[in-house]
């Protein structure tokens, strides 16, 4: 579709657009949580009512988007599908803890995009809160900030007591205003789906964060997937609107089925041309991957319900991270909504696991589940999933058998012989040996056969070990006959829990 010119006069200076990173734990939906409930005006929708993927707030009379993503791993997903989200990254550091595993991906994160960040240096009401340790933490991963030469802001603030939360936002304008990021309101509208779900009254519904351009109710919108006309234009509190303007997170309903997370959308001038995008989009993309197992590796079914499409991606995107080089994770099923009656049957006919995400188990799905013996999972944080998926691939795993070698013995006599049990005399030369361990017989440099070592005595009398240099009577008991001159090899053999 032809694009309206870019001038001068058609730019606006827009508000920024940001995500927040940071170890689990840390803080970072507690200070989302602050920002949300003291920033956002509380109009006739009574705030925020569900999970949409973003808000607006307002400091100091201008505006700031806030990504609200479980995690910086939905954040990484749709960075993995080429979509510019955010302008601004608040890296959030706990002042007690420091740089932990997922500070540093966010870090790496941050440098590959090369999007201004921020750190907020979180729980600095707490009595064990180390700032100034954080700090040296940082430069030591490249991040230095300004109160040590740097280049990057830092704020200690607390989600707790709202400590530091104004100079957080304050830094954040100051930053926008040095990135003079600028908007086209001329333009038809573009963006990112960050938000989907299926309404089961109103049908696919989206949460667009619009980049550029303006959108407007009845537009003709596609994605690499779906494509619609807008019947409902809301902002991020639900409130029916007109026209959305650059930088601003809002719902649709009107799109023909559920779009992914992280997918960028175009607004078309006419159904065809959009159609045409889908269809080109589809062909491109393929029919999909054929799985292949080797035969060698085990393979854990999973199906996998959650509450909104964001989350499916943000666990999709974590579960890839988990080693398979042992056992393969494969998807079944990966869908919004409770968990239901032929999610289980399912799972039945599958050998699958059934996951839930913050999702419910349907009552009759329950009770098939409890009479087939299907096992059904549900978990509300993200890491504590990955931990779970992480131990049912282990699991899958069989236990290795781990063989450490005790000691020697050579055999100087052979006291009694009957069936498969002699007593035989002998000398420790390596090592020691005690009762209940495994035992090789070895003749002249060749393994002949295996046993077991059932009794130990020395001087008649039972014991429990013999060292090297004692001589000592053991019953053994194996598959072949103990010779004068056999050299006995005593070892023990234990099953420790594999590890992906």
């Amino acid at each position: 579709m032809p694009e309206k010119k870019e001038t001068k006069e058609n730019l606006v200076t827009r508000p920024p657009i940001v995500v927040v990173l940071g170890h689990v734990d840390h803080g970072k939906t507690a200070i989302l949580d602050f920002i949300r409930k003291t920033k956002v005006t509380e109009q006739e929708s009574g705030g925020i009512t569900q999970h949409i993927g973003a808000y607006e707030i307002e400091h100091q009379g201008k505006k700031i988007t806030f990504i609200d993503t479980p995690g910086h791993e939905a954040f990484s997903a749709m960075r993995g599908r080429g979509a510019k989200v955010a302008d601004i990254a608040i890296l959030v550091v706990a002042a007690e803890e420091g740089i932990k595993p997922q500070t540093k991906e966010a870090i790496a994160h941050l440098k590959k995009t090369g999007i201004p960040m921020v750190v907020a240096i979180n729980k600095i009401d707490k009595p064990q809160a180390d700032p100034a340790k954080v700090k040296r933490e940082l430069q030591q991963n490249d991040v230095l900030v300004e109160s040590m030469g740097g280049q990057t802001p830092s704020v200690e603030v607390s989600a707790k007591t709202g400590q530091g939360i104004p100079e957080l936002l304050e830094v954040i304008l100051l930053l926008a205003e040095m990135e003079k990021l600028k908007g086209d309101i001329k333009k038809p509208g573009e963006g990112v789906v960050i938000e989907a779900y299926l309404d089961s009254k109103r049908g696919p519904t989206a949460t667009l964060l619009l980049r550029d351009g303006t959108l407007n109710k009845g537009d003709i919108v596609a994605t690499r997937s779906t494509v619609g006309k807008i019947k409902i234009l809301e902002n991020f509190q639900a409130k029916p609107q007109e026209q959305a303007l650059p930088s601003t997170p809002c719902i649709v309903i009107g799109l023909d089925k559920v779009p992914q997370v992280g997918e960028k959308f175009e607004v078309y001038g006419d159904f065809d041309s959009a159609q045409k995008y889908v269809e080109k989009k589809e062909k491109k993309s393929g029919e999909g991957e054929v799985f292949v197992a080797d035969e060698e590796k085990r393979v854990l079914n999973l199906i996998l319900k959650a509450d909104v499409q964001g989350s499916i991606e943000a666990i999709e995107e974590v579960l890839k991270n988990l080693p398979q080089e042992k056992v393969i994770l494969r998807f079944l099923k990966s869908e919004v909504g409770e968990i239901q009656e032929k999610d289980i049957k399912l799972a039945k006919d599958s050998k699958a696991r059934v996951i839930g995400f913050r999702v419910k188990v349907n009552p009759i799905a329950t009770k098939l589940a409890e009479r087939e013996n299907i096992s059904v999972i549900t978990f509300d944080i993200i890491y504590e999933l990955a931990q779970g998926v992480r131990t049912l691939m282990e699991k899958r795993v069989a236990p290795e058998k781990v063989r450490t070698d005790l000691g020697k013995m050579k055999v100087l006599v052979i006291f009694l012989t009957e069936k498969n049990r002699q007593i035989i005399g002998g000398k420790m030369t390596e090592g020691e040996i005690k009762k209940g361990t495994q035992i090789e017989v070895w003749r002249r440099d060749e393994i002949i056969g295996r046993g077991r070592l059932i009794n130990l005595q020395k001087n008649k009398r039972d014991i429990e070990k013999a060292v090297k240099g004692d001589e000592c009577g053991i019953l053994y008991e194996g598959d072949v006959k103990v010779e004068v001159g056999d050299v006995l090899q005593i070892y023990i053999e234990e099953r420790k829990k594999s590890e992906l």
